[in-house]
């Protein structure tokens, strides 16, 4: 078993009084497709910005108990969250393109951080976007608005985006609800692509698409009104929703 990129022990997360996680848990193996499933208002979402420091971003919420990435604590006095959220990318529900060109969208991250020199954009921009299966979709009009772009190849231009930081970690928050079946299938397969290579940490209410994808899940679970982890395991192990595709939200 690969060493863990990421370890919770214990973590829980509170809005003043009111706990929304409690005890959560588990190792996240280096390289693996890590699923996240549960009915919604399980804490599934501020789980995931947990990892890379996004939930610092929403006032009034309190983490207790651990985070390490690679052995270090994510909530640690040394720990630089910008730093630490290029080496933990996320891709949202909804695609965030920004006003501007494909190609400005693409480097929007890369050109922020500043460690790349500037002759050597465009051939991050075009890794990124093989990477995420996009190249050879946009590569003749990379100076048109990226809001010209379908759904789909607007999923896939925000996943190139936090590619071009290259991140070790991705983390993926129901990257295809939004999506008809063959975007979602793009998705899929570019997951299953970059396994081994980054470390996925997918959030889903599709059990049906942890099943495909995933080589670990863990199940959140509401027990009186607080997110609790029910099930790890193989995705095989872990009990679907009533329809056997969906659990809520």
């Amino acid at each position: 078993m690969p060493d863990p990129v990421l370890r919770l022990s214990s973590l829980g997360v509170a809005a003043g009084h009111r706990p929304i996680l409690r005890d959560i848990s588990f190792d996240i193996p280096a390289g693996s497709i890590f699923g996240l499933i549960g009915p919604s208002g399980a804490g599934k979402s501020t789980l995931l910005k947990c990892c890379n420091r996004l939930i610092d971003l929403t006032p009034g919420l309190q983490v207790t108990g651990t985070l390490l990435f690679h052995g270090q604590p994510v909530f640690g006095p040394g720990t630089d969250p910008d730093a630490l959220r290029t080496r933990i990318g996320i891709l949202f529900q909804q695609p965030a393109v920004f006003p501007g060109s494909i190609l400005a969208n693409v480097l929007f991250g890369a050109r922020r951080l500043g460690r790349i020199p500037r002759r050597d954009l465009p051939a991050v921009a075009e890794h990124a976007l093989q990477e995420a299966a996009l190249w050879d979709e946009v590569k003749d009009r990379l100076g048109l608005p990226a809001a010209h772009l379908s759904i789909g190849q607007q999923q896939r231009l925000c996943l190139a985006r936090t590619l071009a930081t290259d991140p070790e970690v991705v983390l993926m928050d129901e990257p295809t609800s939004a999506l008809d079946p063959q975007a979602t299938e793009a998705i899929e397969n570019l997951v299953l692509r970059l396994r081994g290579r980054r470390t996925i940490v997918l959030v889903t209410h599709n059990v049906a698409q942890a099943r495909r994808v995933c080589s670990q899940v863990a199940q959140l679970a509401l027990v009186h009104g607080v997110g609790t982890l029910a099930n790890l395991g193989p995705p095989p192990a872990i009990a679907a929703g009533p329809d056997d595709t969906k659990t809520a939200g």
